[in-house]
C-alpha cells in the first residue's frame, strides 16, 4: 500500500524557502506546526536537508535522507538512491512528509496527496533556495488559518492545507 504522500514547507511570496541553506525564518508557531504533524511519520528529505539540521535525525520519525551518492550514510537514518526508493521503503505506511530540499521538492510535488504550508507575509532578497510553482489547477485549498504575527521577527504567517483536486 502506498502511503499519502505530504509536503510541508515554509515559503514566502515569490516561492522562497531558503537561504545560504537555512530557513527564511525561524518562527516558534511553525516549528512547532512542523513537530507536531510529522511526529510519528517517516520524514524523506535531500542530503543537504539533512546536514541542516542542528541536532541531526529527527527524533520520533523515521528519517530517510535521499543522496545519488551509494557510499552515503546518515547517522540515526535510512538512506535511498531515489525519491521513489525511499516512498518504496514506507510501504504499508499511511503517511509520509517530505521535507526539503527544493530538489526533493521538485520532484516530489507531481505525486503529493497534500501541502502542508507555512505563508509568510515577507520575501528576502537574498533567498537562493525556491519551491515549485503551486499550480491552482491542480491543488485546492482545504484549509486556510488566520494571518499571524510573529513577536520576534514581526512576519506575518498562516498556516494552509492545500489537497490534490480529483
Amino acid at each position: 500500500m502506498k502511503p499519502e504522500i505530504d509536503i510541508i514547507v515554509a515559503v514566502a511570496p515569490d516561492g522562497a524557502i531558503g537561504r545560504r541553506g537555512d530557513l527564511l525564518f525561524h518562527i516558534s508557531a511553525d516549528l512547532r506546526r512542523f513537530k507536531q504533524l510529522t511526529m510519528g511519520h517517516p520524514v524523506i528529505m535531500g542530503r543537504k536537508t539533512f546536514e541542516s539540521l542542528p541536532k541531526g535525525a529527527l527524533p520520533g520519525r523515521r528519517n530517510i535522507v535521499i543522496s545519488r551518492n551509494a557510499s552515503f550514510t546518515a547517522p540515526d537514518a535510512e538512506t535511498a538512491l531515489s525519491l521513489d526508493k525511499a516512498i518504496a521503503l514506507c510501504d504499508g505506511v499511511d503517511k509520509v512528509f517530505i521535507i526539503g530540499g527544493a530538489q526533493i521538492y521538485a520532484e516530489a510535488i507531481g505525486s503529493a496527496d497534500c501541502l502542508c504550508l507555512t505563508r509568510f507575509d515577507r520575501t528576502l532578497p537574498d533567498a537562493d533556495c525556491f519551491f515549485p510553482a503551486i499550480d491552482p489547477a491542480v491543488w485546492s485549498v482545504d484549509e486556510a488559518g488566520e494571518w499571524i504575527s510573529d513577536e520576534k521577527s514581526g512576519v506575518e504567517f498562516r498556516f494552509e492545507t492545500l489537497r490534490r483536486k480529483q
